[in-house]
């Protein structure tokens, strides 16, 4: 069974997760109400921000893990560094 860099912070990432949801689920809650744009657009920069925090946290566990642990780079560390480069420039 593979082990993965988050499984340490595997509640506190669903947590984060299931209040993104939330905030979108408050969003089209918001839109069905006719709420006024720029309180709308606030509302999914929040979320985006939401997420961007995840996603830093989810990449600082793979570093930690996946960078510094031999037993899980059978390919060899630069794999692993251009696989994280690889998600960073997805996030970007």
């Amino acid at each position: 069974m593979n082990t993965y860099g988050y499984a340490e912070n595997k509640s506190k990432v669903i947590n984060r997760l299931k209040r993104v949801s939330g905030q979108i689920r408050g969003i089209e809650k918001m839109v069905e109400a006719d709420k006024y744009c720029i309180d709308i657009l606030t509302q999914i920069s929040a979320s985006r921000a939401a997420l961007d925090k995840v996603a830093i946290e989810l990449l600082r566990d793979h570093a930690a893990h996946c960078l510094t642990n031999d037993s899980v780079m059978p390919n060899g560390k630069d794999n692993k560094v251009d696989e994280l480069v690889s998600a960073i420039e997805r996030m970007i």
